[in-house]
């Protein structure tokens, strides 16, 4: 082990990806993975307790979330390093991890030569932006800003994705750890702010705008 190896916290609540995110970065001698957390909670905790030189964050997680989580590492030091981790390549929510200020976006599934050059990048104080999230970007017909769905906030769109996903009110709350009635919440802001009246006029919005291309 080197001495100066990049202290990397990882947080996902998905116990396999977790393991199998920290099972390839451990071969690689330039990163350690100090600590592993499931949400948003630990990651505070774990943050601020290890002040790890970078962050892996999972967005959609129980509890406040990835991207809650991410406003108020930042808020306590803007100087965090942050990495976004998500399953999504284009559409709103890249965008919106990106202006909540992560310093960097992977998709879950990249290969794990780029989750290093990621994470030595970000450590370096560059941007870094998954090579299909910047293709994306760069040729979607559509900008992230004048997408529909960016008016939406994180936990909005957790739901709003859960639900044009096919899942049940009861399920998408046992998943977020929040109640059915908070769920229903949520969703009837969604319907306010998109203009729409019913689930199925939702998911034909995402459809339209190209929400679900990665569900």
């Amino acid at each position: 082990m080197t001495a100066n190896r990049i202290k990397t916290l990882l947080i996902d609540d998905h116990e396999l990806v977790r393991s199998g995110i920290e099972y390839l970065l451990t071969d690689d001698p330039d990163i350690e993975v100090i600590a592993v957390g499931s949400s948003g909670e630990e990651a505070l905790k774990l943050n601020e307790k290890l002040q790890p030189d970078v962050i892996l964050m999972d967005l959609n997680m129980p509890g406040i979330g990835g991207s809650e989580a991410i406003k108020r590492i930042l808020r306590r030091d803007p100087e965090a390093r942050i990495i976004a981790l998500s399953v999504y390549d284009d559409g709103p929510i890249p965008h919106q991890a990106i202006k909540l200020g992560a310093k960097g976006y992977i998709n879950k599934g990249c290969p794990v030569d780029e989750m290093i050059d990621a994470i030595t990048s970000v450590f370096e104080g560059k941007n870094y932006l998954s090579s299909s999230v910047a293709t994306n970007l760069i040729f979607s017909g559509q900008e992230p800003e004048k997408n529909v769905f960016s008016q939406l906030s994180e936990r909005e769109l957790q739901i709003t994705t859960k639900i044009v996903d096919g899942h049940k009110i009861a399920d998408i709350a046992e998943s977020l750890s929040i109640s059915p009635k908070t769920v229903n919440t949520h969703r009837y802001r969604v319907h306010e702010k998109l203009g729409v009246n019913n689930d199925i006029e939702l998911v034909k919005l995402a459809i339209n705008e190209g929400f679900l291309r990665n569900l």
